[in-house]
């Protein structure tokens, strides 16, 4: 891998981090308080700020998903499956980028 490679590499990780550690920490909280999972996803609809987030991630998460399934099969990103089920399970914040690190590694492998 190139320098370059490396430190995008390094910059997809600490966004992957950073936002595995931001979007659980709230999820959890909300989760654990006094209204619970059925309230956590009444909250990604309610008002018109709430409804546009929800609204603009899920086209991001599914656009991703889409380019992903198609960009992995066609480099053939090893373990393609899973970056998929955490765009739904964790977040799209945290599987895009480590699919970008495979992504980078394979190209570079490629490459050499």
């Amino acid at each position: 891998m190139t320098k370059s490679d490396k430190i995008a590499c390094f910059v997809y990780a600490a966004v992957a981090i950073a936002a595995l550690v931001g979007t659980q920490w709230v999820l959890i909280d909300y989760i654990v308080g006094p209204g619970g999972v059925a309230d956590a996803l009444k909250a990604t609809v309610d008002g018109h700020i709430a409804t546009f987030v929800t609204i603009d991630l899920l086209a991001v998460g599914v656009a991703a998903t889409v380019f992903m399934i198609v960009d992995g099969r066609r480099n053939k990103i090893p373990l393609l499956w899973l970056y998929v089920v955490l765009v739904f399970v964790v977040a799209i914040s945290v599987a895009f980028p480590l699919y970008l690190i495979a992504r980078t590694r394979k190209l570079a492998e490629a490459t050499c």
